[in-house]
Formats: structure tokens, C-alpha cells, sequence
């Protein structure tokens, strides 16, 4: 492998990898997309079409219905069933994340 595309992380220091000083700029990166994440998905649902036989009141209705949204073949509601399926993933990863760390 090249020396160009092998990746050995930071060699300042190599056991932080995810744990460093965070500067102002990816600071406010990271919110700004959280924040676009959000507003990507409220974008989705108020413009969702449900099924008729299928219309959810709470949150856990709103995932129960939600395996059924591709069928108006539209692109916002496969887009939603995504989103809604991602988001506690990439929650859960996130926490997984900072939990779950090696405390040497």
C-alpha cells in the first residue's frame, strides 16, 4: 500500500483518536449538521403522504407506519422511512461512542 493512502491516525497523539480539543469551527460544524439532520426530517414528515389505513398519532405509531410509507412511491416518504430508521442508529452510535470508551 502507498505510503499516501496508509492512515495511522494523529502521531501527536495516537491513543485520542476522537477525544481531542474540538476548535470553534468543527464545534459549530457539528451542531449546524445535527441541526440540519433535524430539520431535514421535520421537512420530511409535514411533507409525508400516509396511507390511509395507516395514519399515526405519537411517535410509536409514526414507526410502526412507517414500513408502509414507500407504497405512494414517493421520494419524500422513502426519504422519511430512512431518516426515521437512521436517526436512532446514528444516536445510539453517538452514545455508544462517548459511553463506551476505554478508561486506561
Amino acid at each position: 500500500m502507498p505510503l499516501s493512502m496508509a492512515s495511522h491516525g494523529n502521531k501527536r497523539f495516537p491513543t485520542h483518536h476522537g477525544h481531542g480539543e474540538i476548535k470553534p469551527s468543527r464545534y459549530f460544524a457539528l451542531y449546524l449538521s445535527q441541526i440540519a439532520w433535524l430539520v431535514l426530517g421535520f421537512y420530511l414528515y409535514a411533507d409525508a403522504y400516509w396511507p390511509s389505513t395507516c395514519t399515526p398519532q405519537n411517535i410509536l405509531e409514526i414507526y410502526g407506519c412507517s414500513m408502509r410509507l414507500p407504497e405512494s412511491g414517493g421520494w419524500r416518504e422513502a426519504a422519511l422511512l430512512t431518516w426515521l430508521w437512521a436517526t436512532p442508529i446514528l444516536v445510539g452510535l453517538e452514545l455508544s461512542r462517548r459511553y463506551n470508551t476505554d478508561r486506561n
